[in-house]
């Protein structure tokens, strides 16, 4: 897959960072290209309307789910894409109105994602979508805000896959990353 390994050359790694020992990719170079932006999305909407919305059972995405901050950067475009609303995730404390929200874990203790409670209607079809996953804390809370809302979650996307964190095993819903990193 040729427009893999373009994503991939694109992304920047910074070796010991945020501390010694892990390599960080990062994106930003990735959206600071224009040609690579539009690779990624169609990337993503190539699998969503060949792959996901065929299992489906009304053969479509209502929803797609952004998480807090990266998700919001790509997530709008997709969901423009197929017709879709887009919902943010974000830190709690951050969306006004009625709110529903999940804890989740991370690094140094816990941390809450939260979703407006009329973002989603029961029985719409959504798929959560962020940069990167690593231990699936962030995506498992908010496939648990959907699943409170009454959505179906049908994939997970990410852009950068840890793969040896074993994060699928968390989801409830199938996964999909475009890079793997084994180590």
């Amino acid at each position: 897959m040729a427009d893999v390994e373009y994503l991939k050359s694109l992304l920047r790694p910074f070796p010991d960072w945020p501390k010694k020992g892990i390599v960080f990719l990062d994106i930003f170079p990735l959206l600071r290209d224009p040609v690579g932006f539009e690779t990624l999305i169609t990337h993503f909407v190539h699998r969503l309307t060949s792959h996901t919305i065929a299992k489906s059972p009304t053969k479509k995405i209502d929803v797609v789910v952004g998480l807090d901050a990266r998700g919001f950067l790509f997530g709008p475009i997709i969901a423009m894409r197929l017709g879709a609303a887009f919902v943010p995730v974000r830190k709690k404390g951050k969306l006004p109105g009625e709110v529903v929200h999940a804890e989740y874990e991370k690094e140094y203790g816990v941390d809450v994602f939260e979703m407006q409670s009329d973002a989603i209607k029961p029985g719409q079809n959504v798929v959560i979508i962020d940069d990167l996953i690593a231990t699936g804390g962030s995506a498992k809370a908010a496939g648990e805000l959907v699943a409170k809302l009454g959505g179906k979650t049908l994939e997970y996307l990410f852009i950068i896959e840890l793969t040896f964190l074993k994060a699928a095993e968390k989801l409830d819903a199938p996964m999909y990353s475009i890079v793997k990193i084994d180590d």
